[in-house]
């Protein structure tokens, strides 16, 4: 059966601003770090699967691509899914998470070579406008800044690359500076990079 997602994308990863993969042109996705570490915080707002409502639900996605570009591949990944997902619930959201069911997600799948075990977490959310706040307990926090000029004006990207395969018109510019990932499983790692928007899935 069809399902459809709308909600918000917090990316952060370890590259420097900005990070190159959001252009999806393979000869400038060279990882400035020699590899790139990533925590995608997901805030669904509204949308089902399977005739289960996935609304208001929260979706970490943790990835260590050892590098050097993104299209090596050989990517370690978790799903960290809120606590307050039934199992009904959880379920769906792990398929579409893993790319099981199509959708953006399909495309980075492929690049997993090790799906760890997905967890349920508490995932607290602050939002106060310009700074937005994913807290993963025991596992780390995602700290997104809006990035603004000396004139209080924001940087945003449209076009290609991951903004449209992610479903999104445009993302903000927004840096994640001290943001940090604490997994055993995973690499340990900082963010700097981010960006932020609005995405709506379907398949």
């Amino acid at each position: 059966m069809s399902w459809n997602l709308k909600g918000q994308i917090i990316e952060s990863c370890s590259c420097n601003m900005f990070c190159p993969c959001w252009y999806l042109v393979p000869e400038l996705m060279v990882m400035d770090k020699g590899w790139c570490a990533s925590a995608i915080a997901f805030r669904v707002k509204q949308g089902a699967s399977d005739g289960v409502d996935l609304g208001e639900r929260q979706v970490v996605f943790a990835v260590d691509f050892p590098g050097p570009t993104l299209f090596d591949g050989n990517a370690t990944a978790r799903l960290y899914i809120d606590e307050g997902a039934s199992d009904d619930q959880s379920r769906e959201l792990e398929a579409i998470w893993s790319g099981q069911k199509g959708g953006p997600m399909a495309i980075l799948a492929p690049l997993v070579s090790t799906w760890l075990p997905a967890r349920t977490a508490q995932i607290d959310v602050a939002d106060e406008g310009d700074i937005i706040t994913v807290t993963i307990d025991g596992t780390g926090k995602v700290e997104s800044r809006k990035l603004r000029d000396g004139q209080g004006q924001g940087f945003t990207l449209q076009g290609g690359g991951f903004v449209s395969a992610l479903g999104m018109q445009e993302a903000e510019m927004a840096p994640t500076i001290g943001s940090q990932w604490t997994d055993p499983d995973l690499r340990q790692f900082e963010t700097k990079s981010g960006a932020r928007g609005d995405f709506s899935w379907s398949a």
